[in-house]
């Protein structure tokens, strides 16, 4: 939920950072992939550091730097402070999602894996909704700096809460107990696994290029920095919501017509967003939401299903590399492209966008399993 909720909250102070530094779109779009760029490229050696180390301690350490982080954005005096603060930020949080997500799969094996998945990362949404929205309601009765720096201090506690508090569990791999229980299964090819990642690169990419884009649309229809808040709060508790309910439906109807589905609601929600009044959008966003973060769900349950135990951590970091990566570099690349053609055109691109997965999809539905099994 902390981890989840510093990469989000980030949407709620680009329009606030815009105006104190003066901003366009590109630089707005720099600040928030640096953040996910850091924490994109650290996903696979913090897994490697945490062989070494044990997974609790580098758990802990990442969550203090993350909100070391926040804490000296807020004490930012310029753009360039403010950009390693978000970076360093961005290093720290780069410990959460390969350590946990190997851990899930490891103790949920077989049909459950998909469910289960989808209920941890559910919890992570609960973050992006949380968050922001207290982020906003702080910035109410206090400044930005004053907000940053309280959410920095919740993390630094949280760091020492887990080194005193979380299990130490061993690290050991299971794919072992596997073998030896008789229940390893034949998994496909390394192809099916590189057109899952496709697939969760593309999705990542419009997901965090429309939430980029988003507070700047809602501001054109009217919205202030609360309402602004608000907004995104729909948007993540839409998103909470299709993250576990898209996982179950996921378990029963298959991953290719999950991502069919869910991939057409978000082209077709966001075309829709751009002509309504403010409060027919918020209306819509919790519908917008769910079709952002469907996809997702049931592509990080699909990994433990294409690949092997023994290298589910390195492939759960290898495949939050290029998801977060994607979502790091696109807002910078449709914000240059904001700059030239604007904010609506640019909305139309990232919709359009959406619709690339459904060819990935198509290939990728032979190396699945039948929902049925």
């Amino acid at each position: 939920m902390l981890h989840d909720g510093y990469t989000d909250v980030i949407y709620v102070l680009l329009p606030v950072w815009q105006a104190e530094f003066g901003l366009g779109y590109a630089a707005v779009g720099l600040l928030r992939g640096l953040y996910a760029g850091t924490m994109a490229g650290l996903q696979v050696p913090a897994g490697l550091l945490a062989e070494r180390l044990g997974a609790v301690p580098v758990l802990a350490l990442g969550t203090a730097l993350a909100g070391l982080g926040y804490v000296l954005a807020g004490a930012s005096t310029g753009l360039v402070l403010l950009a390693v603060a978000l970076a360093a930020s961005g290093l720290g949080s780069a410990t959460q999602h390969p350590l946990a997500s190997a851990l899930v799969a490891r103790t949920f094996e077989g049909p459950r894996v998909l469910k289960a998945i989808g209920t941890y990362n559910f919890t992570g949404d609960l973050g992006k909704m949380l968050l922001p929205l207290a982020a906003a309601l702080l910035m109410t009765v206090a400044s930005w700096r004053a907000t940053v720096v309280s959410l920095g201090f919740v993390g630094i506690a949280a760091a020492v809460a887990i080194l005193a508090a979380a299990p130490r569990t061993e690290a050991a791999s299971g794919a072992a107990a596997d073998v030896a229980s008789g229940t390893a299964r034949p998994r496909p090819g390394p192809a099916g696994f590189r057109l899952l990642v496709g697939i969760a690169v593309v999705d990542s990419a419009v997901r965090m290029a429309f939430l980029t884009f988003l507070p700047f649309l809602l501001v054109a229809k009217g919205a202030d920095v609360g309402t602004v808040g608000f907004a995104l709060a729909l948007v993540f508790a839409g998103g909470a919501a299709g993250k576990l309910v898209c996982a179950v439906i996921g378990a029963r109807i298959g991953v290719f017509a999950t991502v069919l589905a869910t991939e057409a609601l978000t082209t077709v929600a966001i075309l829709a967003l751009l002509p309504l009044p403010l409060v027919g959008a918020l209306v819509l966003l919790p519908v917008i939401g769910v079709a952002l973060n469907g996809t997702s769900s049931v592509l990080y349950g699909s990994v433990p299903v294409l690949v092997a135990p023994e290298r589910r951590a390195r492939a759960f970091g290898l495949f939050y590399t290029a998801t977060i990566g994607s979502g790091a570099a696109a807002p910078v690349l449709y914000g240059t492209i904001g700059d030239a053609v604007g904010l609506v055109a640019v909305l139309v691109l990232i919709a359009g966008t959406a619709l690339l997965t459904v060819p990935l999809a198509v290939a990728l539905r032979p190396a699945l399993p039948n929902p049925a099994e």
